[in-house]
């Protein structure tokens, strides 16, 4: 493989690789001005600002499309490359409105970054700047201003390259030239979104995030998408309203650089106005006449296992069941089975599938039919301890003969996912008592016929855990934020049903006042 030198400092790259290709793996991607080039996507070569140096040659090479040779020695640093930089950039910015203040990009805007670094020159263009459309409807997701496009391409070449739907494409010549789509085919692909993270400057915007926070009013950190079994990696955009929004975040062997448009949704089921906020014992019957307690989750996590303790001793502990979703973690899969097994003395475990007829399904580049973070991890926890053949058959038997009278269902933290939710709980009703575990409010499950006490979850955002893909790729997630602090994990359900010392997991960064007085009053109940 070849050696060599960029400003200094030597590397080796893979044979055939580009003098940016050597700039992005010594992680100097910031130090060369480049508008068009993406490491995921063909060389358009039409920004010319990857300007540099290389010894011997007497004129200046664009990085993007020169290949590396044994012992070239590269310099972008130079007083002569930073004046071609500046005047490229004079000549793309030259119809470029002045709009920062009001622009959706401001504060991860590329082409503000490369100003500040390569610009900072006086503007010589006299005649008026080309006024364009704004405010462009291209499709359901994304946002177009015409007149912030600096015809980078990134966009197009995204769509005839990675979705492979051409939705996009540049009309018009001169500086008269804009992106746009065609007619009658609206950019309504599933991964839309990513023309805006790969858009430089502030051209396409996303209408779900489009004016709602400023980015440097929100803080990131790294995380997992939960939407489907590829566990993309992505970064979580939060400050203490709640979370804003996903962004793919790099992983060669999972998502690449992209992430679905169903995927950046899944920020929305964390956030409090989704949320169960405390436990709920509701006595069922009818509507009219329920009754419905609140408490705080850990009294409702005792109700349970009272209910638990009585089932098993009025008849045994297989009237005690207990229904997994893949959308926990590794961990609390360990914690609540082997709590089962051994301590209540159950193996009534079983699986609740989303959508049996798609879940096979995958789209060829990121999203499946598996609706679940962590199914993977969760099948390996259930051959572990030897409960991988009860059927969902043997649920509905025991359910209906009355054999199983005390269901304990860790259900869905995203019910999008779940679309049979509702004939689900109809036959969940068959038993007496019901201990439904999950992050998300429901008025299906508010409205059970049968007693039943709710309790809330934490989500992936708010714990440390293991995730498992479609591709048995362990993936580990931290805390980053808490938004409802008083919430649960499985694992901590688990000890109370066991009656074990509760190991409460620590909250990081509470949203709000309210989520940190909640998050104290817990702490002094545990």
């Amino acid at each position: 493989m070849p050696k060599c030198t960029i400003n200094g400092q030597e590397v080796e790259v893979k044979a055939g690789a580009t003098i940016m290709d050597a700039f992005y793996q010594l992680g100097m991607k910031e130090k060369i001005a480049h508008y068009c080039y993406h490491p995921s996507l063909s060389i358009a070569g039409v920004c010319r600002l990857c300007m540099v140096e290389i010894e011997g040659n007497p004129r200046l090479q664009i990085a993007c499309n020169t290949v590396v040779t044994e012992g070239m020695k590269v310099d972008n640093n130079s007083a002569k490359v930073n004046e071609a930089v500046k005047w490229g950039m004079d000549f793309h910015l030259i119809n470029h409105p002045l709009d920062c203040p009001i622009c959706d990009q401001a504060g991860e805007c590329g082409l503000q970054d490369q100003y500040m670094a390569y610009g900072k020159y006086e503007p010589e263009m006299a005649e008026r700047k080309v006024k364009k459309r704004k405010v462009v409807d291209l499709g359901p997701r994304v946002v177009l201003d015409s007149e912030r496009c600096v015809l980078c391409s990134r966009c197009v070449r995204f769509t005839e390259e990675v979705t492979k739907t051409n939705e996009l494409g540049i009309f018009n010549r001169g500086d008269r030239s804009e992106i746009g789509t065609f007619e009658d085919r609206p950019l309504d692909n599933h991964y839309s979104v990513n023309t805006v993270d790969i858009c430089p400057v502030g051209a396409l915007t996303s209408k779900d995030f489009r004016f709602r926070q400023r980015v440097w009013l929100l803080k990131n950190a790294e995380s997992i998408c939960t939407g489907c079994s590829t566990g993309c990696n992505v970064n979580v955009f939060f400050n203490k309203e709640g979370v804003f929004r996903l962004k793919p975040l790099y992983n060669e062997k999972v998502n690449g650089y992209w992430m679905c448009d169903t995927g950046r949704d899944t920020y929305k089921p964390i956030n409090r106005d989704a949320r169960l906020l405390d436990a709920r014992l509701s006595f069922g019957g009818d509507k009219a006449q329920a009754k419905v307690e609140y408490m705080i989750p850990l009294m409702g996590a005792k109700k349970a296992a009272e209910w638990v303790r009585e089932a098993k001793a009025a008849n045994n502990a297989k009237s005690v069941a207990l229904v997994l979703t893949g959308q926990y973690s590794s961990e609390e899969y360990e914690s609540i089975v082997s709590t089962f097994k051994a301590d209540v003395g159950t193996d009534q475990i079983f699986h609740w599938v989303n959508n049996p007829e798609s879940f096979e399904s995958f789209d060829g580049l990121l999203f499946r039919g598996d609706r679940n973070p962590n199914t993977k991890g969760l099948l390996q926890t259930l051959q572990k301890h030897g409960v991988m053949d009860n059927t969902w058959k043997d649920l509905v038997a025991g359910l209906e003969s009355g054999t199983i009278q005390t269901l304990v269902v860790a259900g869905p933290l995203d019910f999008s996912v779940f679309p049979d939710l509702q004939e689900k709980l109809a036959l969940f009703a068959k038993a007496k008592r019901l201990v439904w575990l999950s992050s998300g409010k429901s008025e299906l499950v508010d409205a059970s016929s049968i007693t039943t006490v709710q309790i809330p979850m934490r989500t992936h955002v708010e714990k440390h855990g293991t995730y498992v893909n479609h591709s048995g790729i362990a993936q580990s997630v931290k805390p980053a934020l808490s938004v409802v602090a008083k919430a649960m994990t499985l694992s901590e359900v688990a000890d109370v049903i066991a009656g074990r010392n509760v190991k409460r997991e620590e909250a990081s960064s509470p949203i709000g006042k309210r989520a940190q007085n909640e998050f104290t009053t817990q702490r002094g109940a545990l």
